[in-house]
């Protein structure tokens, strides 16, 4: 089996981005399967563990029953938002009429743990508005009050932190990736303005002069587990997660992604696959692969976009 073949013999939320990027199909083959993801396997799945107010666990970024997250380290991955980060990932038609019934009830019914404001208005930390505004760009939601206040919060290195308010005055990759995703998901519904484009690019700097994952100061490795590609990533950087972001941006790659590029060919297998790696703990709605160490279905697949990319200079 090619691993083509491999990604094929998969859910349809896998197989209609294979078919679109890699296999050629044709557009109303895509969509078809695409179509699927509401309908059949995680996707549908998923959508079924909704409650009747459109919120998962009942809660928008914990589960209304389950508390902030434990002292082991690990969090509830089973609320709102990182339910509907997940049919995002699976590339859910925003137009289905079943994700768009979803997507209403989260507008008017869920809220904010942090201070009870409805959920496309956003919170109080960049990290967490930055998938807010992913997710609603994403969905057909107004989140330009949610941009201007990201803009507004930016840092004087260029990223974000979402222990700004308490102090902090350097930025944080997880919470810089978290914003740079929305404010491009935005940029692509919207055209945004001119403020949130330039943030966009500062945001983008701040990584680059890291060379992704190295101090600027020193050159060394900011955090080994950088390194590692997991998925789903949560709000959690690492070096894959970054490569996918500026690949979907659109632009060339930088030379200043080189090691980074170098560091993803290195981890391909000897059968063409990527491992898991570094799965973040806690509890989940139900499993996508197989575990850490072994082949990842979604990290090839998003690896293969990242080298395609690197190779052509356009996004597939």
């Amino acid at each position: 089996m090619t691993v083509l073949d491999w990604l094929l013999d998969s859910d349809p939320a896998i197989r209609w981005q294979v078919l679109r990027d890699f296999a050629g199909a044709p557009a109303d083959v895509v969509a078809a399967e695409r179509a699927r993801v509401a309908t059949e396997g995680w996707g549908a799945r998923l959508l079924a563990l909704r409650g009747a107010d459109g919120q998962w666990a009942g809660g928008a970024y914990f589960p209304a029953h389950g508390g902030d997250a434990p002292d082991d380290g690990s969090q509830p991955w089973t609320a709102t938002t990182y339910s509907l980060l997940q049919l995002r990932d699976f590339g859910v038609d925003p137009d289905d009429d079943q994700m768009r019934r979803s997507v209403a009830l989260v507008r008017d019914n869920c809220r904010w743990e942090e201070g009870g404001q409805p959920y496309f208005t956003g919170e109080v930390e960049p990290c967490i508005n930055g998938m807010a505004v992913g997710l609603g760009a994403y969905f057909g939601q107004n989140v330009d009050g949610v941009v201007t206040r990201l803009v507004s919060e930016q840092l004087d290195d260029g990223g974000w932190n979402c222990w700004a308010a308490h102090g902090a005055v350097v930025s944080s990759a997880a919470t810089t990736i978290n914003v740079l995703e929305g404010l491009l998901a935005h940029e692509r519904a919207t055209v945004g303005s001119a403020d949130s484009r330039k943030a966009r690019r500062r945001g983008e700097e701040y990584l680059l002069e890291r060379r992704l994952f190295r101090r600027k100061s020193t050159g060394e490795v900011i955090d080994p587990a950088w390194l590692e590609f997991t998925f789903p990533t949560r709000w959690y950087y690492d070096v894959l997660r970054a490569l996918e972001y500026f690949r979907s941006a659109g632009d060339p790659p930088d030379p200043r992604m080189a090691e980074a590029i170098e560091l993803l060919r290195s981890k391909r297998q000897p059968d063409g696959t990527w491992l898991l790696e570094n799965t973040h703990p806690g509890q989940v709605h139900f499993g996508l692969e197989d575990g850490d160490g072994q082949p990842s279905r979604w990290n090839t697949l998003r690896a293969l976009r990242v080298l395609q990319w690197s190779e052509n200079g356009t996004r597939p």
